[in-house]
């Protein structure tokens, strides 16, 4: 009874050992390798470190914010028109002037055409202003024709026989002067000019100058 126990014994042994270096051979009962190392039975791969380093298979894009300014759209500031410049005026001639005395006169001179109701300044034959509209005495109190002299000057004259005002009057004989009056009213012999035409012969004539009054 004792050896068939023993031989029992020793069949079993056999055959655990039998198995086990089956398994220490690497392969697997199917045939199939074992790995080595994974406790839980599972191949374990070590992918060995990469030289070159990884490198992204997109191209960059170019970033919104570009150094390069661009263009501002701003529209075109509009070409200013020139200025038209007045026409200058024509030259006085001293053909249109009819006081021949005048004319001839040196130095400063005044002419007076009743009929055509302007007077001019003259220096020396030559137009210096005028023609400028006058006005001179009514029916009854004529403005004399001829050539006469200013005799007298007074910037604000007041006439006693009619009791009005004469700014800048000039004389160039008793009682007739140029001076500032209506021009819509013939005067009692004297001159009437425009305020301003009245300043200019009153700066310009003095005593001594010619004045010629013609028809």
């Amino acid at each position: 009874m004792k050896k068939f126990l023993v031989g029992v014994t020793a069949l079993a042994t056999a055959l655990v050992l039998t198995a086990c270096s089956g398994n220490a051979g690497g392969s697997a009962p199917g045939g199939g390798a074992v790995a080595q190392g994974d406790p839980a039975g599972g191949p374990t791969t070590t992918s060995a470190p990469s030289s070159t380093p990884a490198t992204s298979s997109q191209t960059p894009t170019p970033s919104s914010s570009s150094s390069t300014p661009k263009p501002t759209s701003s529209k075109p500031k509009p070409t200013p028109k020139p200025t038209p410049k007045p026409a200058p005026k024509p030259a006085a001639n001293a053909a249109d002037v009819p006081c021949k005395a005048a004319l001839a006169s040196p130095g400063v001179s005044a002419c007076v055409d009743l009929s055509a109701l302007k007077t001019w300044l003259l220096q020396d034959g030559k137009v210096i202003y005028g023609p400028v509209k006058q006005l001179p005495g009514k029916k009854g109190h004529v403005t004399p024709i001829g050539v006469f002299h200013v005799s007298a000057k007074v910037k604000n004259y007041h006439s006693k026989a009619f009791d009005a005002p004469m700014p800048n009057s000039v004389f160039f004989l008793p009682g007739i002067a140029f001076h500032t009056g209506s021009l819509s009213v013939y005067s009692h012999g004297c001159i009437h000019l425009s305020a301003a035409a009245s300043q200019k012969y009153f700066t310009t004539l003095q005593k001594g100058d010619v004045v010629q009054v013609v028809a």
